[in-house]
């Protein structure tokens, strides 16, 4: 009796120290805060990422050129809807994404009133390879207007795209996004036909688990 019970005190021993070191903290999903090890994200958790330091959001009119809009701000924020075991693919509801102190460079702009995301919430995936997916509501489109005070007035810009894709990169909690097109719908000869968007966002962090940067498993 003596035996059996030392051994079903170890074995609840055992049981409760397994419980205390394995809670949501599993690093097999394919999100993690604070390192690849770190805790799992959250269904629910809120995601943000700023320009990385040192960069610029930009719309250019040509996928290799720099003419165009260059924003020295620029932000987002995302709400976790699925983070499943790795290797898999999480998802994300972008809720917010804006961009200010922007200039122009084109020929008779005279400044940017402001650049202004529409159709929101866009859906995002990240694959456990790294793959960055940005698409919109179904049914609807990635859309941006852009207000720019020109010689002749004020003229807005829409431009439109199915869906963009970018890179996460955990060396520096990155997602970066290079020269993805966005169609003009409407808007004079000033708006260019095409706008490349260019932005590197790092890092990425989880503030509903205090700011800790976000890993791509």
């Amino acid at each position: 009796m003596r035996t059996r019970s030392l051994l079903a005190l170890v074995g609840t021993t055992a049981a409760l120290m397994v419980s205390a070191v394995s809670p949501a903290s599993a690093a097999d999903t394919v999100l993690t805060t604070g390192g690849l090890a770190g805790d799992a994200v959250a269904v629910g958790d809120t995601l943000n990422a700023s320009l990385a330091s040192g960069t610029a959001g930009t719309f250019y009119s040509s996928a290799t050129g720099t003419s165009g809009i260059s924003c020295a701000q620029s932000a987002f924020n995302a709400t976790v809807t699925d983070n499943p075991a790795a290797p898999g693919t999480a998802t994300e509801s972008v809720t917010a994404h804006t961009f200010g102190s922007c200039t122009s460079n084109v020929l008779g702009v005279l400044g940017v009133t402001s650049i202004t995301v529409n159709n929101l919430p866009y859906t995002t995936t990240v694959t456990s390879g790294g793959v960055v997916k940005v698409s919109p509501a179904a049914g609807s489109v990635l859309q941006t207007t852009v207000v720019l005070r020109t010689l002749l007035g004020s003229i807005n810009c829409v431009y439109q795209a199915p869906s963009i894709t970018g890179t996460s990169n955990n060396a520096d909690n990155s997602i970066n996004f290079v020269s993805q097109p966005f169609t003009r719908t409407s808007g004079s000869s000033l708006c260019f036909s095409t706008g490349y968007f260019s932005a590197k966002y790092a890092p990425v962090t989880n503030t509903t688990q205090g700011g800790g940067s976000v890993f791509t498993n």
